[in-house]
């Protein structure tokens, strides 16, 4: 057998699960094929198969349904079906213990540390399906198809009005308006190995009624299924709208720097590497790095967050994202196929294609329910008469009725069109969640495993106090920052920006240097300088009791104090802390509100951690290798616990596997994006409990829909044995359960209140 290999296509005219199921159905039973994913509200279809399929016939199959397709580009051979957790390498940015070449700070060392179209239909328009609402309903082949049905019945009307003799035969060629496109369709789905489409009922159903000279109910009938399916493609293609109009904010025309001159090009035609620039004001066109200029970048439109960010030199901005004051100069990091939105709509419609459990036992329970309706129809209309004289044409005609009453289309789209609404809300709020089955374990998690630096925290020491002993504390800035101009180094990045800040001008440094394990030397402003760890200071000049004892309670606090030495004199200190995020408390604080257990996993050493810990009020396992959080994860699995993991996407791969759910924050990175089985864009930790709050309103969203479903079909079932409600009333309560489903699945589409 040669190489597994995904094909992936756009299908039109798909707008309720019944059209799905009939696809996957015929696609399967195709020489070569391994597996099919269908998706309505994505409108697509992704087949494996083994290389030696007929893609022709796989289209061929397809149309002859009664869909458009076409093949989307970019699918590449694979040689194994992908794991349910692919996390890459992830860790904690933890800064003790580690070393940093030429800059050491006691305990604080950092050596080695980084941070980083579709096909025509036939011409006739017949088969009622095209992509839905590709324009106004009118336009479209099934809306004009609805129209022609409709008008057939009103002039039927007409003619039964005014020559009552040739009524029955007006409505026979009303039926067959409507009715011959839905029967061609029932009969291809019959021999692609879908017998019991809702097509094939329908046909039975309205050929029922004009052999028991009900010709003018089942007219009416044929039209309102039309109407039914024209309402359904309306809804789908709302929902399908809903994720697809991401694509919109990417901005059509890009101004190229090339040369020395600027020119305006198409955004697609942009490749890596090339140079944009981007004027205050304009949408950014691609993914790429600030190569020049300072700006606050709006970032809503793909991460959800209101607040704009300042970006500087060389720093990420994103495709779609709105830059503010300041012209940008931007290098592409990634083509459009491949820029942050567009994974995003990808990483979505592939979701949507991913079954949720309950879906797929909505799935099999309508394998059977179809035939078992189709059986008791036949028992109600045979029975009666048979066993207690019942009239024929009475019993037959609710025999009908109960075929439409029994169609699984609402019941079956229940829940993936809530699943769907769910995962097109979530990604538009930076909630990115790979498929229904994540979505569903979200909402019964018990216990979130939490990272420290990255996760809980910045991920990047701030400057948090400022000692004064010999001298104030801006002369103490000043030093400490004209000694560290120049250094890449965290700390040293920590200092810089804070004297930025404290608009601290900053005198010249000579004969700067490092002393391996003790801190820096040079001089600054004609007098030397020393800067580095309490230890070596005190070597130089003792340090006072007071002196000690404030510097151990910043240790204490999880803070990094480096002591200042100008000339003789021991000027002061200065402490910092990779700080917590600003809503990392209020984060934590919702998910104890759920009744979640929260347990932070950091490689950090135990005072720093515990220091955090404190002043989040979570509970903390510190000083971990990459296996220990794998064991707690474990440990609190085997203890009852649904676990959520929750990492930046670095060193947690072990622990991200082993959780029941894996989920990464970061700000729209690959990693972010395509490993975890979820990704909080914007790194938000309060963000976590909006993931599961969003689980939980789609479970009940989706109990709701079957309840709708199912209790619509039971109301109209017994009101038709009893003969209150007859055909028409059958069908509305099909076609008129599958909208209210798809409506009442929309609804998550908002935020919720």
């Amino acid at each position: 057998m040669g190489e597994t290999v995904e094909k992936r296509y756009r299908v039109g005219g798909m707008d309720c699960a019944s059209c799905a199921a009939k696809i996957d159905t015929a696609v399967r039973r195709i020489p070569g094929v391994e597996d099919v994913s269908v998706s309505v509200t994505a409108g697509t279809m992704t087949v494996r198969h083994d290389g030696s399929s007929d893609l022709a016939a796989i289209e061929k199959k397809v149309t002859s349904l009664g869909y458009s397709v076409s093949q989307v580009a970019g699918r590449l051979p694979v040689e194994t079906p992908p794991p349910d957790h692919s996390h890459h390498d992830h860790s904690d940015h933890d800064h003790a213990g580690h070393d940093h070449q030429g800059h050491a700070h006691e305990g604080h060392n950092y050596e080695g540390h980084k941070h980083s179209g579709e096909k025509a239909m036939d011409s006739l328009g017949l088969h009622g399906h095209d992509a839905p609402m590709a324009g106004p309903w009118w336009q479209t082949k099934k809306g004009r198809l609805t129209i022609l049905s409709g008008a057939a019945l009103v002039i039927a009307y007409i003619i039964g009005h005014l020559v009552p003799a040739i009524a029955s035969y007006a409505f026979i060629v009303a039926v067959l308006v409507g009715l011959v496109p839905i029967a061609r369709r029932a009969v291809a789905a019959a021999f692609a190995g879908t017998p019991f489409s809702i097509e094939m009922l329908m046909t039975i159903a309205a050929v029922g009624a004009v052999i028991i000279h009900a010709g003018e109910e089942a007219a009416t009938v044929v039209f309102l299924f039309l109407v039914g399916e024209l309402l359904e493609g309306v809804a789908a293609g709302k929902a399908r709208a809903s994720i697809q109009s991401l694509t919109t904010l990417v901005p059509k025309r890009a101004f190229l720097e090339e040369n020395g001159t600027t020119r305006e090009v198409s955004a697609e035609s942009l490749a890596v590497g090339s140079t944009i620039l981007i004027r205050p004001g304009d949408r950014i066109a691609a993914d790429g790095t600030i190569l020049s200029g300072e700006s606050a970048v709006d970032e809503a439109p793909v991460t959800g967050e209101s607040t704009p960010v300042r970006k500087g030199v060389g720093d990420t901005v994103f495709a779609g994202t709105v830059n503010g004051d300041a012209a940008l100069r931007v290098k592409v990091t990634a083509a459009a196929a491949d820029n942050t939105i567009a994974r995003v709509v990808r990483l979505v419609e592939e979701a949507q294609e991913s079954k949720a459990p309950t879906e797929r036992f909505i799935d099999r329970f309508s394998r059977y329910y179809t035939p078992g309706v189709v059986v008791v129809a036949a028992l109600v209309a045979i029975l009666p008469p048979l066993l207690a004289g019942g009239a024929w044409d009475e019993w037959i005609y609710k025999g009908l009725a109960i075929l439409l009453i029994g169609c699984p289309c609402a019941l079956v789209i229940s829940t993936p069109a809530a699943i769907a609404a769910s995962l097109s809300s979530g990604a538009r709020r930076g909630l990115l969640l790979k498929g229904g089955a994540v979505l569903e374990n979200l909402g019964k998690v018990t216990a979130v495993a939490l990272d420290k630096t990255g996760t809980l925290t910045e991920g990047k020491p701030q400057v948090t106090d400022v000692i004064a002993f010999g001298k104030n504390e801006a002369e103490v800035l000043k030093y400490a920052a004209a000694l560290e101009t120049g250094s890449s180094h965290p700390l040293a990045l920590a200092i810089l920006a804070r004297a930025a800040a404290a608009e601290i001008p900053l005198p010249a440094a000579t004969d700067a240097k490092a002393l391996g394990g003790k801190g820096m030397t040079g001089v600054v402003a004609g007098q030397p300088v020393f800067f580095g760890s309490p230890k070596a200071a005190g070597e130089q000049i003792p340090l006072s009791s007071d002196q000690t004892a404030r510097i151990t309670a910043l240790n204490d606090d999880g803070k990094t104090v480096s002591v200042l030495i100008v000339g003789d004199t021991l000027a002061g200190a200065i402490a910092m802390r990779d700080e917590p995020r600003d809503d990392a408390k209020s984060g934590l604080e919702a998910l104890t509100e759920a009744g979640i257990k929260t347990v932070m996993l950091t490689g950090d050493n135990h005072r720093t951690a515990e220091a955090i810990g404190r002043q989040l009020g979570i509970e903390v396992c510190a000083e971990l290798m990459p296996e220990d959080k794998q064991r707690i994860v474990n440990e609190l699995k085997r203890g009852g616990l649904i676990v959520a993991k929750v990492g930046d996407g670095i060193n947690d791969a072990p622990a991200l596997a082993t959780a029941d759910v894996g989920i990464a924050m970061g700000g729209g990175a690959d990693v972010a994006l395509e490993t975890a089985d979820a990704a909080i864009l914007h790194g938000r930790v309060t963000d976590v409990a909006a993931m599961i709050a969003l689980s939980k309103r789609t479970m009940r969203n989706i109990i709701e829909n079957i309840t709708i479903a199912l209790g619509l079909k039971a109301v109209f079932l017994v009101t038709t044995i009893a003969g209150i409600t007859g055909l028409w009333p059958a069908i509305l309560a099909d076609t008129g359960a599958t909208v209210l489903v798809t409506i009442n699945a929309l609804r998550l589409l908002k935020p919720a209140k």
